[in-house]
């Protein structure tokens, strides 16, 4: 009996060291669901609205994975985009720079955004709510400000090419550059020094510090790579629209940590991964666009994304504590067998 209850606790134990499985699970269910509501939920329309949606946030969700997996967040990604967005129009019509440059510069600026948030996290020591927060504030503002209100348009012809989604499965650029961020994002954080280093300081930053990690060197980094990403979403997103409109991002911080915590990645840090997620990021609008499709107002929206980011934080604790819990009874009966071979050499 004894034997069947351990063999079940080690099978759960295995389901839960897997969170992308859940989200899978909870992806199939919910498109389920609303099909059988509106059975154009899963046309190819509604499918490549979803994905081209997820491709956007999703290259936010990169970084803030990253961000999340060292121990921190950044709730100004969303408004960091869209003012990216309006400042790269505004260089390359107002300010006439070249397409290239201006692209390049409002990365670059997002980057900069990023390490300004974490010089202040990291040396400062300005907890990382109340930084990325009012960095969210001031990009809001800088928005309003630079843009006045209105969107930025007509951009150059080249700008339209890339945002043209009549290429690669009708979803642009965006889809092949989304693929290779995702990409070089998975393999740096499973197969590199990096990626197992910020494992090693989410999970105990004081330990990390112990062995030689850099550990503020490395969340600053992540800071960077975060404020970087979301400057390169904005920009594909204000490609896509063929205008630098000022309510792109509006709202994405939001999706952007309910869609990775729901796919794994621990808001207490040192766990999760890449796919997990871009699955939760997935689910996420999955949710959203059934809501939709189903008549139901969009203000139902942040109901459902504010509901399911309690409840993967809640599992989130839960597979936490069970894990310990698992641990330290398997630490028990190692130390109890040891007893046992020692009183028998004894």
């Amino acid at each position: 009996m004894s034997h069947k209850k351990k063999t079940s606790e080690g099978f759960f134990y295995r389901l839960l060291a897997v969170p992308e499985l859940g989200v899978v699970v909870a992806l199939v269910v919910s498109a389920a669901i609303f099909q059988s509501f509106r059975p154009v939920f899963l046309s190819g329309q509604v499918i490549g609205s979803i994905v081209q949606a997820v491709t956007f946030v999703s290259i936010i969700g990169v970084g803030q994975a990253f961000l999340l997996i060292s121990g921190n967040f950044d709730l100004s990604v969303g408004a960091v985009a869209g003012l990216i967005a309006i400042v790269s129009g505004k260089l390359m019509t107002t300010a006439g720079w070249p397409v290239w440059l201006a692209l390049i510069a409002g990365i670059f600026l997002g980057g900069l955004i990023g390490a300004i948030n974490g010089f202040m996290v990291t040396r400062a020591g300005v907890p990382a709510f109340i930084q990325t927060l009012g960095m969210l504030f001031v990009s809001q503002g800088m928005i309003q400000v630079v843009s006045q209100g209105y969107p930025v348009y007509p951009l150059p012809k080249v700008i339209t090419t890339i945002g043209d989604n009549t290429s690669f499965l009708n979803l642009g650029w965006n889809l092949p550059i989304w693929i290779f961020v995702c990409l070089v994002g998975d393999f740096v954080i499973r197969k590199t020094t990096v990626g197992r280093n910020l494992y090693i300081i989410g999970g105990n930053s004081e330990v990390a510090r112990i062995v030689g990690i850099n550990v503020k060197k490395y969340q600053l980094a992540c800071f960077i790579l975060a404020g970087s990403l979301s400057a390169l979403s904005g920009e594909l997103v204000m490609a896509s629209l063929n205008a630098g409109a000022p309510s792109i991002g509006t709202g994405w911080e939001l999706t952007v940590i309910a869609g990775t915590v729901v796919g794994g990645v621990s808001l207490f840090g040192g766990v999760g991964t890449i796919a997990g997620g871009i699955l939760g990021v997935l689910l996420i609008q999955c949710v959203q666009s059934g809501l939709v499709t189903s008549g139901l107002s969009p203000n139902f929206q942040l109901i459902a994304v504010g509901f399911i980011l309690v409840l993967a934080v809640f599992l989130d604790v839960y597979r936490r504590k069970y894990r310990n819990t698992m641990r330290k009874s398997s630490d028990e009966e190692l130390n109890d067998h040891e007893a046992v071979k020692a009183k028998g050499v004894i």
